[in-house]
């Protein structure tokens, strides 16, 4: 199933057993309920799948259960994060034997690639397989920008047609649209500024809380599209406590720990990630029980 690139994208987190095996049926229980939701497509094994933890192994597991179970309803992205070319070709030519509908893609992990390094980068993956890439722009956390200029060149790849914006940087929607119009699809990256950006003309959002918040997630874009930005307004102000959970570096814990609070998800990480406690779960769980005590029951769409 093709991607569109609009919509809502979950970033799906990866769960595990007490014995730091793949949970394939948590998995997909989690999956069944963004789908029942009205998410618009789903990234597995991104950097709140805990990807730097997986084997190659392991992704084409669970990008295998995924694409059964989700069985063409929703397109199944699967995130390239390598150090090398070279593992970066593999790991999409895996993920397209595998059913993939797209690919999310990271600039080189680890060394500081310069333009012309980051740019043939992605070219030698787009040039590789068949799948539709959404590169991911993320210089908080990677120390790499994707700029106006790389952009110009990695657009002449037919195989790359989305942006995951997450450079903090809200008015980048607009230099994007300035400079291709419609030519790429953005999608927000960042939790805390994605109404901001789909009222800006963003596509869609790759989305953290949505693990734990589906239904929210989903109706603050609808209602976006439909120009009820009050309504919009409103959840999103509701949901920024949370949200906030998804800007820090134990977002994977805290959005787990909102995953077991609204019954879809496990709290299992793999180290050298470990399970919150002391004062940190205590404040972390005041946020996400402060918030379901006041839950805003959704409006009609």
């Amino acid at each position: 199933m093709r991607p569109e690139w609009k919509g809502v994208y979950p970033a799906l987190t990866t769960k595990f057993t007490n014995d730091d095996q793949l949970d394939i049926p948590a998995f997909l229980n989690n999956i069944k309920f963004q789908i029942e939701s009205g998410v618009h497509g789903c990234v597995i094994g991104g950097s709140l799948g805990e990807a730097s933890t997986l084997t190659q192994k392991e992704k084409v597991e669970l990008l295998k259960a995924a694409v059964d179970h989700i069985n063409d309803r929703i397109p199944v992205i699967m995130n390239i994060a390598e150090q090398s070319t070279a593992d970066a070709v593999s790991a999409a030519q895996n993920a397209q034997d595998n059913g993939a509908d797209g690919l999310m893609m990271l600039p080189p992990m680890r060394y500081p690639s310069d333009s012309r390094e980051t740019i043939e980068f992605y070219k030698a993956v787009a040039t590789s397989c068949d799948l539709p890439i959404m590169t991911y722009n993320n210089p908080h956390d990677y120390n790499i920008e994707i700029t106006i200029p790389m952009f110009e060149e990695l657009l002449k790849c037919k195989t790359i047609e989305a942006n995951k914006e997450s450079t903090r940087d809200v008015t980048n929607v607009t230099r994007l649209r300035n400079a291709f119009g419609d030519d790429i699809k953005i999608l927000c990256g960042v939790d805390t500024l994605a109404l901001e950006e789909l009222v800006l003309g963003a596509d869609g959002w790759v989305a953290g809380l949505v693990d734990a918040f589906p239904r929210e997630t989903v109706v603050i874009y609808v209602l976006v599209q439909q120009g009820r930005l009050k309504e919009a307004r409103d959840i999103y102000r509701w949901f920024m406590p949370l949200l906030e959970l998804d800007i820090h570096p134990k977002l994977v814990q805290y959005i787990k720990l909102a995953e077991v609070a609204t019954g879809i998800g496990t709290e299992q990480v793999r180290p050298p990630r470990l399970p919150l406690v002391g004062k940190e779960r205590v404040r972390v769980q005041k946020i996400i029980d402060d918030a379901l005590a006041i839950r805003l029951e959704m409006p009609s769409l």
